[in-house]
């Protein structure tokens, strides 16, 4: 059984939750920047001609598909990595993931 896990952080973490993914033995993950606002809905940034409502802020989204064995190690690290203890710090998903297939060597994990 196989689990696809997402992840969406602030981007000045997302070179922390790399080393402590791969030091943990988890290299293999896609990452897209995204923009998207959760519980903070948003920012008022200060500016010239005064306050300015940024609705989306920018994150970066890591995709992974691990074994089930390993889905609560991996989001634990994700957690501990990008964890500031501010609003904004991401959200992690965990879903079921039913297939696996690689291009090159048509291998299937299920």
């Amino acid at each position: 059984m196989m689990k696809m896990i997402i992840a969406v952080i602030r981007p000045e973490k997302f070179e922390q939750v790399e080393k402590a993914l791969t030091e943990k033995g988890f290299p293999a993950m896609t990452v897209s920047e995204v923009r998207g606002r959760g519980e903070q809905k948003g920012i008022a940034l200060q500016s010239r001609g005064g306050l300015v409502t940024v609705d989306l802020i920018p994150k970066i989204r890591i995709e992974m598909a691990v074994s089930a064995t390993f889905a609560e190690t991996v989001v634990q690290i994700i957690r501990e990595a990008a964890r500031t203890g501010r609003i904004g710090d991401g959200k992690v998903f965990v879903l079921p993931l039913d297939m696996a297939a690689k291009v090159r060597t048509e291998e299937v994990n299920i």
